[in-house]
């Protein structure tokens, strides 16, 4: 690895010349995904990647625990890093190099920052007042969770619902693939599951899990007819729902496939899905 001279850096900013530098911890061996999902839940700390993302996550109101960037990001992105340093923040900058050996992968939009984790609310918090809520049941791809979540923010789902075993929705790679949605749409773990089914039915909600069945009702059916409150489940990438929430749900619904095609990627269903339920008036119009 090239060493650079550390270079010209406003007060309160930290050169980082070695990736194993005790201050950047945070962001040390981000490809180990078992370390990660230890890590992070036991410190309290999640990771926003670029710009926007991070922007997203301190108008949720979560709070920032350092900021990493390459020297060329630092000028541009002053409006993150001046209010950073006036905060005490810690802000430290190392090369792209550096930056790559530390976290396994390159930097490409100047910033990563380390958050600290948000309370999670209570189930009872997060359906007060929703009429769509999305639940996602092991669904391990973190890139699907966070597609799951762009779709429901822009498609008019007031929740999501996640059961023991699904990915992290705030895992780094799922919080970039979302663009920051994580942070709008409100979300908390369902447990047990799928005992919760019976627990959204006591809340007023029709559960409806999307499945292949002799008798699954068609997406359009549903829609045509949707109820005021409903619960869409959606299901792990490999086998679909469990055996026991499809029988415990109130409906089972499909979506009509052509070209000898059986089924969708759930994150592509989802959006689907969404658009197909979405409450009137949801999304708004431009």
């Amino acid at each position: 690895m090239d060493e650079q001279p550390a270079p010209d850096l406003p007060e309160g900013v930290t050169w980082i010349e070695r990736p194993d530098d005790p201050r950047v911890r945070d962001y040390l061996h981000l490809t180990d995904v078992a370390l990660r999902r230890v890590l992070e839940p036991a410190e309290g700390l999640y990771l926003a990647e670029s710009d926007k993302v991070i922007g997203r996550a301190l108008a949720a109101g979560h709070r920032m625990r350092s900021l990493l960037l390459t020297p060329r990001w630092v000028e541009d992105l002053a409006h993150l890093v001046a209010p950073a340093v006036a905060a005490g923040t810690p802000v430290h900058v190392a090369s792209p190099a550096v930056v790559q050996e530390m976290t396994g992968f390159h930097l490409h939009r100047g910033a990563i920052a380390a958050m600290h984790r948000p309370r999670m609310p209570s189930l009872d918090e997060v359906l007060a007042g929703a009429g769509r809520v999305a639940v996602l049941e092991d669904v391990v791809d973190h890139t699907n969770v966070g597609a799951v979540f762009r779709s429901a923010a822009a498609l008019g789902v007031d929740a999501v619902l996640v059961t023991p075993r699904c990915a992290d929705p705030l895992y780094r790679r799922s919080v970039r693939v979302s663009m920051g949605t994580v942070f709008q749409v409100p979300w908390t773990r369902v447990e047990p599951w799928p005992g919760g089914v019976a627990t959204l039915q006591g809340a007023g909600f029709t559960v409806a899990a999307l499945a292949l069945t002799d008798d699954a009702v068609t997406l359009d059916r549903l829609a045509a007819d949707a109820p005021e409150r409903l619960a869409l489940v959606l299901g792990t990438e490999g086998d679909g729902l469990s055996r026991r929430t499809v029988e415990d749900a109130d409906v089972v619904v499909r979506i009509p496939m052509g070209g000898g095609v059986d089924s969708l990627n759930v994150a592509a269903a989802s959006a689907v899905a969404f658009w197909a339920l979405r409450p009137e008036g949801a999304p708004p119009d431009p």
